[in-house]
């Protein structure tokens, strides 16, 4: 997954910066294979609550 934004913007700016952009890409790649609504999933994450995966 990192090198879909080192491909974009050319590269991090710092390690942590790498990091939270993984989460977060992992994250709404989950909730996309499950059909959510992607727009409402950060909206409800960053509100506080997110909703959460569905583990088999």
């Amino acid at each position: 997954m990192p090198k879909v934004k080192q491909k974009i913007s050319g590269c991090f700016r710092t390690r942590k910066g790498a990091d939270t952009f993984c989460t977060l890409r992992s994250y709404l790649a989950t909730m996309h294979k499950q059909g959510a609504n992607l727009f409402q999933a950060l909206t409800l994450t960053f509100q506080g609550n997110p909703p959460q995966p569905r583990f088999a």
